[in-house]
């Protein structure tokens, strides 16, 4: 069985938001419901490098799959090169063939912006007007994309520590560059920064708001003022995750959050096990990244290339 190489150029064209939405809601959904498999992250940290190495591997949907992925905050300044740069390899679970071979940097984006737009359709209040994007990377972008699929055209307001980064973002996307406090005061806030202290204060933050935290990937990591963690209703993607990496690790090492505080996880609001949200309550959304997410929008992606005639097949394994 051939393997399908697919590069970032070809991805962009696959792609769709509403293909990405699709993907990662059926993810979050199996999740929920316990039809997925997904081991922990492993961690390879490098810190004589400046950065570490993750696998990840799933199985979702007779589809199987493992993502190499990095964090390097320092290669732009260092090498002129992205924080996060991966690939990933879709395998045929019954055979063990490798189905494909395909950029996991944009995967990795995408799934992480969708992620965002699927917490937001199930935790955020009605008819949601501002947008609030805390951090104007990368990350930024595609979750705007996945929310204007959603909701429509919210008004984005935009904050970062680097002016120039909000600029460029603004010029993109529209919407108005304003103060962190203004961006943490939209119906919306999504924070994609890698701070290791909180970034959003409480009183900055509106009744009935909904939080995307999404920044926090690794244990010391946070973005949010704990008090937003303990007076709001806080959904994490994966226990096993979020308790030593998430949003929650700092506040819950600290003593200042328990487990039992929190509400649920996102999979378990989409499967109907757990509600959503009650009330005008601020709801929070603790975002680590789940490798099933990976793997559902890999197969998606790969359906679509091998429908087009798109990618190019080789040999990779020999059959001895």
């Amino acid at each position: 069985m051939p393997t399908l190489l697919l590069s970032a150029k070809e991805l962009r064209g696959l792609y769709t938001v509403e293909l990405g939405l699709e993907a990662v809601e059926r993810a979050f959904l199996a999740h929920g419901r316990g039809d997925a498999l997904m081991p922990p992250k492993v961690y390879l940290s490098l810190p004589k490098y400046d950065g570490d190495f993750r696998a990840m591997p799933a199985f979702l949907d007779g589809a199987a799959g493992v993502k190499w992925v990095n964090a390097h905050p320092r290669n732009p300044q260092k090498h002129g090169l992205p924080t996060v740069r991966a690939v990933y390899i879709l395998s045929d679970p019954d055979t063990a063939s490798p189905l494909a071979i395909l950029d996991g940097t944009l995967l990795t984006a995408w799934r992480t912006g969708a992620a965002g737009g699927i917490a937001s359709k199930y935790l955020a209040k009605k008819q949601p007007r501002t947008l609030g994007l805390v951090g104007c990377g990368v990350q930024a972008r595609v979750l705007i994309d996945a929310h204007r699929a959603l909701f429509g055209n919210l008004e984005l307001l935009m904050a970062d520590v680097s002016d120039a980064a909000a600029q460029a973002l603004q010029k993109e996307k529209g919407g108005r560059v304003v103060s962190l406090q203004e961006a943490s005061g939209a119906d919306i806030v999504c924070s994609a920064t890698p701070a290791r202290a909180p970034v959003v204060r409480r009183e900055w933050v509106q009744p009935g708001a909904h939080i995307n935290a999404m920044g926090a990937d690794a244990p010391g990591k946070q973005e949010l003022d704990p008090r937003l963690l303990v007076e709001g209703r806080v959904f994490i993607d994966d226990a096993e995750q979020a308790l030593h990496s998430g949003e929650v690790n700092v506040p819950l090492h600290d003593g200042l959050l328990k487990e039992e505080q929190l509400a649920g996880t996102l999979g378990e609001v989409v499967a109907g096990r757990k509600p959503g949200r009650t009330g005008n309550e601020v709801t929070v959304f603790d975002s680590t990244g789940l490798a099933v997410q990976d793997v559902a929008l890999a197969r998606a992606l790969y359906d679509v290339a091998r429908a087009r005639g798109v990618g190019q097949l080789f040999d990779l394994v020999g059959d001895a």
